[in-house]
C-alpha cells in the first residue's frame, strides 16, 4: 500500500528543525494555560456559591440580610448562581470583542509581546478575582464584573497570536497534520485546569485560582523569553520563501525553446538585503477575504449545538447526595 506523500520520508516533516518543535510546544501550552484558567472558574462555581451565601458559615440559623448585604454577599444560593452565570456572559462578550481588537494589535506589534502581556495580565486579574478578594473578604458585584470584563479582553490575545505564530512557522505542506495535533491544546487546557483546581479545592476555592494564576504567569514569562515569532528572527527562510523555492525546484531545467519566453521565475535580483514588512490589512479588508465570514458562522453554530448538549446533560445528570 502506498503511503500519502505527507508520511513519506524526506517530505514535509524533514525540513522541521528543533525551532519548529519549540514553537509548537510553546504555543500549544500557552493556549492550554489560558483554557486552564477559564476551566478553573467553571470547576469552583459550587464552592464560590456556597462561600457567597450564609449557609457556608451557618447551616442552622439564617442570618439577617443586613449582615450579608454589608459584606456584599447573596442571601441565597440561587442568586449567587445567577450572578455567576452573568459573569460567564460578561466574559464571553468581552472575549468576543477582544478577539477583533487583539487581531488588529497583533498585526501591528510583536506577537510575542502581546501574547506574554495577555497571559501575565490575565493571571494577575484571576489572582485578584479569586484569591485576593477572598483573603480580604471583599465582595462587590461591580468589582467582580469589571475584573471579568478585563479578563475576557486579556484572554482574547491568546488565540490570534498563537495562530499567527504557527502560521509563520508551518507552511501548507503538513499543515493539516500539524494543526490537527496542535488544536488539542484547548482540550488539554481544560483537563489541566480541572486537575489543578481539584488538587487544591479542599483548602478553599481561592487556592484553585492561586495555583492556576501562578502557572499561567510563569508560562507568560517563558513565552516572553523563549518564543520565536517567525523563522526570520534567527535567519531561517520564511514560509513564503520555502514554498516559492519548492515551486521552482519542481520545474524542469529545460522546457524547450518555445517555452523559454513563457516561463518567468517568481524571484528577482534586488539591490541590498532589506526585508520589507508586510502591511497590516484593515477590518473591512479582512472580512472581504474568501471564507472569513462563512467559516466563523459555521463554527458558531457548531459551538452552540455543543453547548446545548452540555446544558441538557448537566440538567439530567443526577446530583450527588
Amino acid at each position: 500500500m502506498a503511503w500519502p506523500n505527507i508520511f513519506r520520508r524526506g517530505t514535509a516533516f524533514s525540513r522541521f528543525s528543533h525551532h519548529h518543535v519549540v514553537v509548537f510546544l510553546l504555543t500549544f501550552f500557552s493556549y492550554s494555560l489560558l483554557h486552564a484558567s477559564r476551566k478553573t472558574f467553571s470547576n469552583v462555581k459550587v464552592s464560590i456559591s456556597k462561600q457567597w451565601t450564609p449557609t457556608a458559615f451557618n447551616k442552622s440559623v439564617r442570618l439577617p440580610v443586613e449582615i450579608w448585604s454589608c459584606n456584599h454577599l447573596f442571601p441565597s444560593a440561587e442568586e449567587a448562581t445567577l450572578f455567576l452565570g452573568t459573569l460567564d456572559t460578561i466574559f464571553l462578550f468581552s472575549y468576543a470583542v477582544g478577539l477583533f481588537i487583539s487581531g488588529i494589535v497583533g498585526d501591528r506589534l510583536n506577537l510575542r509581546w502581546v501574547l506574554s502581556f495577555g497571559m501575565c495580565s490575565s493571571a494577575l486579574v484571576v489572582f485578584v478575582f479569586g484569591t485576593v478578594t477572598e483573603w480580604l473578604h471583599f465582595y462587590n458585584k461591580a468589582f467582580y464584573c469589571c475584573l471579568w470584563i478585563v479578563n475576557g479582553l486579556l484572554q482574547s490575545t491568546g488565540w490570534p497570536c498563537v495562530v499567527a505564530v504557527m502560521g509563520n512557522w508551518f507552511g501548507k505542506a503538513g499543515r493539516g497534520v500539524v494543526f490537527g495535533l496542535w488544536s488539542a491544546c484547548a482540550s488539554v487546557g481544560n483537563i489541566l485546569g480541572a486537575c489543578l483546581a481539584s488538587s487544591v479545592l479542599q483548602y478553599g476555592y481561592e487556592y484553585a485560582f492561586l495555583v492556576t494564576a501562578a502557572v499561567q504567569f510563569a508560562g507568560g514569562i517563558v513565552i516572553f523569553f523563549g518564543l520565536l515569532v517567525s523563522p526570520e528572527e534567527i535567519g531561517l527562510p520564511g514560509i513564503e520563501a520555502e514554498e516559492n523555492f519548492e515551486e521552482d525546484s519542481h520545474r524542469p531545467l529545460i522546457n524547450g525553446a518555445e517555452n523559454e519566453d513563457e516561463y518567468e521565475p517568481n524571484y528577482s535580483i534586488q539591490e541590498g538585503s532589506t526585508v520589507t514588512q508586510v502591511k497590516a490589512i484593515s477590518f473591512y479588508q479582512a472580512c472581504c477575504l474568501p471564507g472569513v465570514i462563512p467559516r466563523p458562522a459555521a463554527h458558531a453554530f457548531l459551538e452552540a449545538n455543543v453547548d446545548k448538549e452540555k446544558r441538557e446533560t448537566s440538567t439530567h445528570w443526577p446530583m450527588p447526595a
